[in-house]
């Protein structure tokens, strides 16, 4: 090899090193924009989205083939690869959106006139591709590498004859690649390609296709994978809410029907009465499905929930007081978290208390941060008994959990008790007050 061709060959190397930087800096790029991360996620698009993927994917790489164009910049000109990566992520219209974007600079600048046409073939080629593809995840697993993909092709062969998808996207670049590397020798200038010096570098320039096809679908599918698994998340932080929920619906429509059918014989029109202040209690539930409310939403709630208890108990023997900082009423805080408290104060609490007791209600704000406390001065918890209160019954237990899953470590809750004088259940809970913060906690990722 003269000196000349060595030079050459090593302009080619170069200009396929720059072109696989540039491409993967481009998909990196591209898959920060939050708009594009969803669209990765849908798989059959509507016209909209279609043209919003297309945008996405061929105005960055339009800008690159005006780079080389303007700077003579060739490593920057991906025209070939992102057209197929539009057929193959979106099918033929999609690549052919992609394809006309970015063969026009090259059409209007430097009258490469053989750029549109090779533009549809690209596309039309990578769609039907897509389109034969009966399982479109194939298309998130493409390689260049395909020596394995050749084995375990042959393997599979001898078990139940199948299409090797992997090896047939290859074939696509490598296709495609020799098709324009021709139509350019022969066009006298009329479509831009990279010029390969000999084998070895025809090898190379065929091969660097693929992978520059290969490493947006890499990169964009471990951004589709990262999507995917937040997802899942959520859900599984929203299954867990509605789970700690209806572990307490249940328990409070128990003990308030056992009020009732206590009441009904003796005192017909009182169990009228409580049995219309569950059903506002009930409705209220319905209506609120989301996981956080104003603490003013959350103290009506209790207010019904207390009338009826009072019904239970007598006025005499059951007394409720509210302490609350005006100030903290607008406070989001979790939906259902005081019940399940207030319930506990009355039950062990004030319950066993002959002559009864009081629940007193109380909410702050300082340095931030809501604190709430419901207090009862009844019969009080053992020493001995008060570290094993987190790890048993429904209340306490249920409203740490619930805590934990919508705050991770940034609460606090402390139960403090004197046999004979009563128990304290106090809570902090972050300051959050706009709606907008409300609906970014309640969608968190929180730590475990």
């Amino acid at each position: 090899m003269n000196s000349t061709a060595a030079g050459s060959s090593a302009y080619v190397l170069v200009t396929l090193l720059i072109k696989l930087g540039v491409i993967a800096s481009l998909a990196s790029i591209i898959a920060r924009f939050e708009k594009f991360r969803r669209l990765l996620l849908v798989e059959i698009r509507t016209p909209k989205q279609k043209l919003l993927f297309a945008a996405f994917v061929g105005v960055p790489f339009m800008l690159g083939v005006l780079t080389r164009l303007v700077a003579n910049y060739r490593g920057a000109d991906l025209s070939l690869e992102v057209t197929v990566i539009g057929g193959l992520l979106g099918g033929t219209m999609v690549g052919l959106v992609v394809g006309m974007m970015v063969s026009l600079p090259a059409v209007l600048i430097r009258h490469e006139l053989l750029a549109a046409p090779m533009a549809v073939l690209y596309a039309v080629v990578a769609g039907s591709a897509r389109w034969l593809c009966p399982n479109k995840e194939e298309v998130w697993k493409f390689s260049p590498f395909i020596d394995l993909s050749l084995y375990r092709s042959i393997k599979q062969r001898f078990k139940q004859p199948s299409m090797d998808w992997q090896i047939l996207f290859f074939l696509v670049c490598v296709f495609l690649e020799l098709s324009r590397i021709e139509v350019g020798r022969i066009s006298n200038g009329n479509l831009f390609f990279v010029n390969p010096t000999g084998t070895w570098t025809e090898i190379l320039v065929l091969f660097a296709t693929a992978i520059a096809v290969a490493l947006p679908l890499r990169i964009w599918n471990n951004t589709r994978i990262e999507q995917k698994l937040e997802e899942k998340e959520r859900s599984l932080i929203q299954a867990r809410m509605d789970s700690l929920i209806s572990q307490i619906n249940p328990h409070f429509l128990f003990n308030t029907l056992n009020t009732v059918s206590s009441l009904i014989r003796l005192d017909p029109d009182t169990a009228r009465k409580v049995l219309v202040k569950l059903s506002n209690i009930l409705r209220r539930r319905l209506k609120t499905q989301t996981h956080f409310a104003p603490l003013r939403q959350e103290l009506d709630f209790i207010a019904d929930y207390l009338d009826i208890e009072v019904v239970r108990f007598g006025r005499d023997k059951l007394k409720v007081t509210e302490e609350i900082d005006p100030a903290a009423l607008d406070v989001i805080v979790p939906t259902m978290i005081l019940q399940p408290l207030v319930e506990n104060a009355i039950r062990h609490g004030i319950g066993p208390k002959i002559e009864g007791g009081t629940i007193t209600l109380r909410a702050k704000l300082r340095n931030g941060r809501i604190s709430i406390e419901v207090s009862d001065d009844g019969v009080g918890i053992p020493k001995s008994k008060l570290p094993e209160i987190y790890a048993s019954g429904i209340g306490i237990m249920n409203v740490q959990e619930r805590l934990k899953v919508l705050y991770g470590h940034d609460f606090s809750m402390k139960v403090e008790s004197e046999p004979g004088k009563g128990t304290t259940v106090r809570l902090e809970l972050p300051e959050v007050v706009a709606a907008e913060e409300m609906v970014s906690v309640e969608t968190a990722q929180v730590e475990p």
